[in-house]
């Protein structure tokens, strides 16, 4: 029986539907709308911006190189310290030796709780622990030597004035006792995220990985650490953007080579502080933007397979459709 079969009587009445009224709905948008108005009065009224300065501080060239070499290389080589060290620690953490699993909890333990600014202060004065010189060899030789008479264990002994000259001097030194802080540190954290990736892959293809003939470096390497990515990508998007901004931090040595650093230093002898500081703002939103886009197409191309479109809905509830349709 159709609708049309169906008698008068049981037929459904016409349905009244009032559409629900939304007045706060408005009343936010007006509240935004005066607060967007009221900031672009002060941004551009207010004679402590100085737009024309803040431009122009923007395109010095030292400004520029402070931002190619203190903040986006250091940016790099920091995420590149972090994220290899980050998924060793991950899979230290994870294996069946206590001992490993132990130093890569107590490294995490370590730089978790250490605030960035201060670890930077720290590493930035790292040649004083070495005055004179990187020595490589076994440790306490010395008592070995009063005590037996043995000479010095020491495999090769690389001069201070070696090490300046090879990282051209103290400027580049501290960029490098930077990058160095500043990977170091974000180790801890990636290994955390990486360990949350791996524990996310079932147990099943590691099993499975094995079956087929595969070593566990390689099952991991092929199998695993491809499905972890989906799990991985988004929060390190995050950690790159967290590290670009913390670049400022390197101040803390200081670095010359920094884009703060250089504006700080332009917004002092110009007594220009408010329009630097929007210097160094446009900056970063500049960069993070960018890095933001970039994260976006990662995490598309990594959770590829792994949708909830109709076909796995579908899939999910249990229905197989055919060419005789539902069954």
């Amino acid at each position: 029986m159709t609708l049309s079969d169906t008698p008068d009587g049981d037929r459904p009445g016409t349905i009244d539907a009032v559409e629900v009224k939304h007045p706060w709905r408005w009343v936010a948008i007006a509240v935004i709308a005066v607060l967007v108005l009221m900031l672009g009065h002060l941004l551009f009224t207010n004679p402590a911006f100085d737009w024309g300065f803040t431009f122009e501080a923007m395109n010095q060239s030292i400004v520029i190189k402070g931002f190619l070499l203190g903040t986006l290389l250091t940016t790099v080589l920091a995420m590149v310290i972090g994220v290899l060290g980050g998924v060793l620690l991950a899979v230290l953490r994870l294996s069946g030796n206590p001992v490993l699993a132990a130093v890569s909890w107590a490294y995490t333990w370590f730089f978790r709780a250490i605030p960035r600014y201060v670890l930077l202060t720290f590493t930035g004065g790292l040649g004083a622990l070495f005055a004179t010189g990187f020595s490589l060899g076994v440790p306490f030789d010395f008592l070995l030597h009063d005590w037996f008479g043995t000479p010095e264990l020491r495999l090769f002994t690389v001069p201070q004035q070696t090490i300046y000259d090879v990282l051209g001097g103290v400027v580049a030194g501290g960029l490098i006792g930077g990058i160095l802080g500043l990977g170091l540190s974000e180790a801890a954290y990636m290994a955390e995220i990486a360990r949350a990736g791996l524990l996310s892959v079932d147990r099943g293809q590691h099993e499975a990985a094995e079956a087929l003939g595969m070593s566990r470096g390689l099952a991991m390497r092929r199998v695993v650490l491809p499905q972890a990515m989906r799990v991985i990508v988004p929060p390190t998007g995050n950690e790159v953007i967290a590290m670009l901004k913390d670049t400022s931090l390197l101040v803390a040595i200081p670095v010359n080579l920094e884009l703060f650093f250089q504006l700080g230093q332009i917004g002092q002898r110009t007594y220009q502080v408010v329009a630097t500081n929007m210097a160094a703002m446009l900056y970063y939103l500049i960069a993070t933007s960018i890095l933001m886009v970039g994260q976006y197409f990662l995490e598309k191309r990594f959770g590829r397979g792994f949708g909830t479109g109709p076909s796995k809905r579908v899939a999910a509830a249990g229905v197989s459709l055919g060419p005789g349709g539902a069954k």
